[in-house]
């Protein structure tokens, strides 16, 4: 009997942990869609006199043409800041990988590869996953920047040699 009645107090506690509350809810990240707002996406500019727990750079956009010296600020930030866990070539098998943590998913296969460059720029702004936010330890440009550096990344590991012009082929062929 009496374990009849503690099983039948259990289950009745447990129906009361339906959480229906704000606590479940569908929110939106910064850059994804939605009709909510008129802008079309789940986050709008601050408001006039707005105090930020970060700085909130308006100024700083994706950049419109990639050139080298962007590569080379995004492959230094990406070594200081991303290659322990996805690894120096993205693959997602850094140092830490190394050492028995979860890996990160790989920049140079699967659906890292089509994902927008938003999406990217959200994780290193908020985190994902595992992943902290690197908000207060890149600046917005350096964000970009790596994003520029990832997208390299991806093609140089996924371009066929024979689709390189002559030039680039015949320093490949010096370097075997």
């Amino acid at each position: 009997m009496r374990p009849a009645l503690l099983l039948a107090a259990t289950l009745m506690l447990l129906a009361g942990c339906k959480r229906e509350d704000m606590y479940v809810q569908r929110y939106y990240r910064n850059w994804n869609q939605s009709s909510f707002f008129g802008n079309g996406t789940g986050m709008r500019h601050p408001p006039e006199g707005t105090v930020a727990r970060t700085p909130y750079r308006a100024d700083v956009h994706a950049p419109t043409v990639i050139s080298e010296a962007l590569l080379e600020r995004g492959k230094e930030r990406y070594d200081i800041f991303c290659t322990p866990c996805h690894g120096r070539a993205g693959h997602g098998d850094g140092m830490i990988v190394q050492r028995g943590f979860p890996a990160p998913p790989s920049f140079v296969e699967g659906a890292l590869r089509k994902a927008d460059n938003k999406v990217f720029y959200d994780a290193i702004t908020n985190g994902y996953g595992a992943m902290y936010s690197f908000d207060t330890r890149v600046a917005p440009a350096d964000r970009w920047a790596v994003i520029s550096y990832i997208r390299a990344l991806q093609r140089s590991q996924n371009t066929a040699v024979a689709s390189l012009p002559p030039d680039l082929q015949a320093r490949l062929d010096a370097i075997k």
